[in-house]
């Protein structure tokens, strides 16, 4: 029978007919659309788009190009079977800590390392009198602060907020900047870059 007209006759992948499954559960885990997938690979949108739908029959190296950009293994890229459920479990000791130069506030890299470019994601605590200092980021990073406990200063340029707990700031980021803890007590933020905005 004869594929409708004006499309493609579906073709399954000889490498595994799970793979364009796999590539977009991966995709969309972490948060990309298929240009920022195109964009990491080198492969082009509309290759990536048929091999989701199981239309092609990509090479080795452009499957290799793309489980690099998903931070796996063409191992698991072309691994048949039900998909695990977890992408990855970091443990305490694995997760980066940061230490701003006074020494009084920590940063936990609680995101993927493979993101850093798109969106950063911390927990943040300090110490009273605490003071993390920030060069500007990127043009159009936009910081999300959100303060669990605690009393939390932001200074962008010469313009100053306060944010308690339960309260939430965003600002321009890709200025000087700074977080200062002026609470009697420990402060403990979640804060969010967004290096690329939609």
């Amino acid at each position: 029978m004869a594929a409708p007209k004006g499309r493609k006759p579906r073709a399954q992948s000889e490498l595994s007919p799970e793979l364009g499954k796999t590539i977009q559960r991966l995709r969309k885990a972490y948060n990309m659309s298929l240009g920022d997938l195109s964009e990491q690979s080198g492969v082009a949108k509309s290759i990536i788009s048929q091999i989701e739908r199981n239309e092609t029959n990509p090479t080795l190296s452009t499957v290799y190009r793309l489980s690099q950009a998903l931070d796996t293994t063409i191992d698991e890229v072309l691994k048949t079977g039900k998909a695990e459920a977890f992408i990855e479990h970091q443990t305490r000791a694995a997760v980066p800590l940061l230490e701003s130069e006074d020494g009084r506030c920590r940063l936990a890299i609680a995101g993927p390392l493979n993101l850093v470019d798109f969106v950063q994601w911390y927990d943040f605590h300090a110490k009273p009198g605490g003071l993390l200092e920030s060069e500007p980021h990127p043009p159009g990073t936009v910081e999300h602060l959100y303060v669990v406990t605690g009393e939390l200063e932001v200074t962008v340029d010469d313009e100053v907020r306060t944010a308690r707990a339960g309260e939430a700031l965003r600002y321009h980021a890709d200025r000087p900047h700074k977080v200062r803890n002026v609470g009697e007590g420990a402060a403990h933020a979640a804060m969010v870059l967004v290096l690329r905005q939609p």
